[in-house]
């Protein structure tokens, strides 16, 4: 029996497939067909695992999308800035001072110490004003809510354990 002309003429550069001619070759794609029917799975294979039950939805927002934390970090912002600005903004106007009126700055005050001298002792004290300021603050306004987003983060751990 001949065999049935190839769809297809055979390249001379590009040698044909090595199952072409195999009894389980599709002619058209040169794919075999299965051997023996496909089984969904084999005996010695464990039954797969059942499906995960469904996840509830948390009644209250994660703690990463909470608005604690963005007053959080308004406050801290607040502290960090305030706290900033009282040190710096005393050392700018010693240095404004300086530059742009020495007679002042060299004038003499009570008790006969000029008073640029004077302003520069000064600078400890607002210092120490600023490092004051800075930790009422934290205490009164960031300290807070720092506390009441771990509690909330204790009581999320909690949730998500018993789940």
């Amino acid at each position: 029996m001949p065999a049935a002309p190839s769809p297809h003429p055979r390249d001379p550069h590009h040698p044909p497939h090595p199952y072409a001619d195999a009894p389980y070759t599709q002619s058209r794609a040169g794919v075999p067909f299965p051997a023996s029917p496909a089984h969904p799975t084999y005996p010695w294979q464990p039954p797969a695992p059942p499906a995960p039950p469904p996840h509830r939805t948390p009644r209250h927002a994660p703690l990463g999308h909470h608005s604690d934390l963005r007053r959080l970090r308004r406050a801290y912002r607040w502290q960090r800035r305030t706290a900033t600005l009282t040190a710096l903004g005393y050392f700018v106007l010693f240095l404004t001072l300086s530059a742009y009126a020495p007679s002042f700055m060299t004038g003499t005050s009570a008790g006969g110490v000029p008073t640029g001298l004077l302003l520069a002792v000064g600078q400890v004290p607002v210092t120490w004003l600023a490092v004051a300021l800075y930790e009422v603050t934290a205490r009164r306004r960031v300290d807070p809510l720092a506390a009441l987003i771990r509690r909330q983060a204790v009581v999320d751990a909690r949730r998500e354990a018993a789940r």
